[in-house]
């Protein structure tokens, strides 16, 4: 991934656009990672991943929820709560 200091991607903003269009471009402040600029297909790309995610959570959940396979509110954060302790 190229890296580009924030002034840099300041001064050098049309050629970090054309840069983006072939790989993302991380953006630094202070020497440290701040920002990562990408192509808006490489943008559209990773929303649709999220959605695709989402979509697989709710279809298993409604599995989950028609087969009885669920668990009150009190008992789960009790047990997310244990095994933060352990």
């Amino acid at each position: 991934m190229n890296t580009l200091s924030a002034n840099e991607a300041k001064t050098q903003f049309g050629d970090m656009l054309l840069k983006v269009q072939r790989a993302p471009v991380q953006i630094n402040k202070n020497g440290k990672p701040v920002a990562v600029v990408v192509s808006m297909v490489e943008y559209e790309n990773i929303e649709a991943l999220k959605l695709q995610f989402l979509q697989s959570r709710v279809t298993q959940a409604k599995k989950d929820i028609k087969a009885g396979n669920t668990t009150d509110g009190g008992s789960f954060f009790d047990a997310l709560e244990e095994s933060l302790l352990d």
